[in-house]
């Protein structure tokens, strides 16, 4: 597999952001993980899925040399949890509490709903421990602004701003420069993006791709409104993914398709 995208996306003072972002390549979604480094402690934000990545993310994330604080699940797809069980085993983790009961009842079924993945998929489920709130909390000196998001590319997500640094980790409610993984939720997903838009932050951390800008935010709104349209016009299946397919060539990642079209149009399990 190829190797993971490493950087260090921004530094304000004493604080550092840092990106790790898995292959582009074959049938990988490049998923996207992040750490806040402060002068004391490091605290990350999703665990990466499969396991040669979350590895690495969790190689990169020591090698910096401070202790990891905590880490935040943003929502219960597998994709950002799985890494868990791989890496992160040792780890206080802190997620909503919708997302907490997901991983506590359908893990097991989710690692094994993913059998193809073979030894690329965790060998265990780790559920986390520590329930993320909406609200204001400040860690090592830096402010944190959590909200809890509903009904946009999944049911629950988290969200993370850090006022003080002007970044917003925004995970799967962006995708920078990839595909996108398309819900029924498209019309309030356009509304919180259209938030983002006319709001203060410049930098978004997203869950797949590498970080962005409102430009990318706002392309992400156009992908959006075209799906939909597309559904309003009735195209569904091949046709829909070959609509969206030569409608953005440039986008990567095409294998989501594969991924969300059995939940979008055929009721498929949501594991």
């Amino acid at each position: 597999m190829s190797d993971p995208v490493i950087m260090v996306v921004k530094q304000t003072g004493d604080v550092r952001i840092h990106t790790v972002v898995a292959s582009f390549e074959d049938n990988n979604i490049a998923n996207a993980t992040h750490i806040i480094e402060t002068p004391n402690q490091l605290v990350l934000v999703d665990a990466q899925f499969l396991v040669p990545y979350a590895r690495a993310f969790r190689d990169y994330a020591d090698s910096l040399g401070k202790p990891i604080e905590r880490l935040y699940v943003s929502h219960r797809h597998p994709d950002h949890w799985f890494g868990l069980g791989t890496a992160f085993a040792d780890i206080t983790v802190h997620a909503l509490s919708e997302t907490m009961t997901f991983i506590q009842d359908h893990g097991e079924d989710s690692i094994s709903d993913h059998w193809k993945l073979g030894d690329l998929a965790p060998e265990r489920v780790v559920v986390p421990k520590q329930v993320a709130s909406p609200g204001e909390e400040t860690i090592d000196g830096v402010r944190y602004v959590f909200d809890r998001v509903t009904d946009t590319e999944i049911d629950y997500h988290l969200t993370i701003r850090l006022p003080d640094v002007g970044a917003y980790f925004t995970q799967d409610l962006i995708y920078s420069g990839t595909h996108l993984y398309l819900t029924k939720h498209m019309g309030h997903w356009i509304r919180v993006l259209q938030e983002m838009l006319v709001s203060e932050y410049e930098l978004f951390m997203p869950g797949h791709g590498l970080p962005a800008d409102k430009n990318e935010v706002a392309r992400n709104v156009e992908y959006l409104s075209a799906a939909r349209q597309a559904i309003g016009d009735g195209l569904t299946g091949d046709a829909f993914k070959s609509f969206l397919l030569q409608r953005y060539p440039e986008r990567k990642c095409p294998g989501i398709f594969d991924i969300y079209m059995p939940r979008l149009f055929a009721g498929a399990s949501d594991y």
